[in-house]
C-alpha cells in the first residue's frame, strides 16, 4: 500500500494549496469569465484566467487552448509561457515545456515560477546540479519561497542525502505551513522509521488540503502496517464519513476484517468497495478468498474471474484459481 500510493503522487504538479472551491463554483467562474471574453475578446488576461480555472477542473485540453490564445494576443507576458510550460510538463512533453520555460525566462530573468519549473525539469532528468542552480537563483531573490526548499529536498532525496532532504522540507513547511507535499514527504520518511511523527505530518498534509484523503490513507496505513487495526479502522471510519466514494477505505476495512476472521463482515466491505469502484481487482480477489473460505466456490470463481479481467497479473490470483479448481473437482 499506503506508502506506495503516496509516493506515486505527481509532486511536480502540486502547489501549496490556497483552498479549493467546489466544482460547481469553479464552473460558474468559467461561465462568468466566458461572458467577459465575449465582451472583450482581445483581453489576453481573461483567457489566461479561464485557462487557470480549466486546470483546476482538470480540463487540460481547454486550458491549453486558452493559454495559447492568451500568448497569441500578448507575447510579452512571462506568466503565460510559464503556465503553458507547466501544463505540457504535467503531460510529459518535456521538450515542449522547455521551449516555453526558456521563453518565460527571456521575458523575465527573475521569474521565480519559471526558474522553479526549470528546476523540476532537471530533477525529472536527474540533473541535480542544474536543478540546484535554478533553485538557488530563486532563493537569492526570495528566501521565503517554500517551493524552492521543497524541490531542494526532492533533489537531496534522490541523491540519498536524507538528513538534508528532511532539513529542506522542514524549512518548506516553516515557510509555508500549508505546503501539503512537504508534509507528505516528511511523513513518508518518518513512517519508514516507524516514527510516530509521521502521524502528525500526515494530519498536517490533510488539513492543508481537505479535498485530498490520501494523507489520511497514509495515516491509517501507518497503523495497519503495524497491525494496530483498532487505530487503523478508526481512521478509515473517519474517511468513510468524509467521503463514501473513496473505495480504499472499504477495501482496507475488509482486508483487516479478513485478518480477524470476520469473513462475513469482510465480504460486505469488499462488496461496497466494488460498488464504488467496479474495476477494483484486489477487492474482487479478496472477496473471492472470503467466498472460498466459506466454501461458496461458484461465487469465489466468479470473483477470481472478475479480478483476472481487470488485473490478470495480480499476485496470488493464478494460485488461488488453481487451488479453487482443485476443490471444485473433488
Amino acid at each position: 500500500m499506503g506508502i506506495g500510493s503516496l509516493q506515486s503522487c505527481d509532486f511536480f504538479s502540486k502547489k501549496p494549496p490556497t483552498g479549493k472551491a467546489t466544482e460547481a463554483s469553479k464552473s460558474n467562474e468559467i461561465i462568468d469569465i466566458s461572458k467577459q471574453i465575449n465582451e472583450n475578446p482581445k483581453e489576453s488576461g481573461l483567457y489566461f484566467k479561464r485557462g487557470n480555472r480549466y486546470r483546476l477542473l482538470k480540463e487540460d485540453s481547454l486550458a491549453l487552448l486558452d493559454y495559447k490564445k492568451a500568448i497569441s494576443i500578448d507575447t510579452t507576458q512571462a506568466k503565460y509561457y510559464s503556465a503553458l510550460a507547466d501544463l505540457l510538463f504535467d503531460h510529459k512533453d518535456v521538450t515542449g515545456s522547455l521551449t516555453y520555460i526558456q521563453k518565460a525566462i527571456q521575458l523575465d530573468p527573475l521569474d521565480e515560477v519559471a526558474h522553479l519549473k526549470m528546476a523540476r525539469m532537471f530533477l525529472f532528468t536527474e540533473e541535480y546540479s542544474k536543478s540546484f542552480v535554478e533553485i538557488n537563483t530563486v532563493l537569492r531573490k526570495n528566501v521565503h519561497n517554500a517551493e524552492a526548499y521543497f524541490l531542494k529536498g526532492m533533489c537531496y532525496k534522490y541523491m540519498k542525502d536524507t538528513s538534508r532532504a528532511i532539513s529542506s522540507w522542514q524549512t518548506a513547511v516553516q515557510t509555508e505551513p500549508r505546503y501539503a507535499e512537504a508534509h507528505l514527504q516528511l511523513a513518508l520518511i518518518h513512517e519508514a522509521r516507524k516514527d510516530l511523527l509521521a502521524l502528525n505530518y500526515y494530519e498536517n498534509a490533510y488539513q492543508a488540503d481537505t479535498s485530498d484523503l490520501e494523507p489520511l490513507y497514509g495515516k491509517a496505513m501507518f497503523w495497519q502496517n503495524q497491525h494496530n487495526y483498532k487505530e487503523a479502522k478508526s481512521i478509515f471510519t473517519r474517511m468513510i464519513l468524509l467521503d463514501r466514494n473513496y473505495p480504499k477505505s472499504f477495501y482496507n476495512m475488509g482486508w483487516m476484517l479478513m485478518q480477524e476472521d470476520s469473513i462475513e463482515k469482510a465480504i460486505r466491505q469488499f462488496t461496497i468497495a466494488i460498488e464504488v469502484q467496479p474495476d477494483y481487482a484486489e477487492a474482487y480477489y479478496n472477496r473471492g478468498i472470503c467466498q472460498e473460505i466459506q466454501e461458496n466456490f461458484n461465487a469465489a470463481k466468479i470473483d477470481y474471474e472478475q479480478a483476472e479481467n481487470f488485473r490478470p497479473e495480480l499476485t496470488g490470483l493464478k494460485a488461488a484459481q488453481n487451488r479453487l479448481q482443485q476443490k471444485m473437482n473433488k
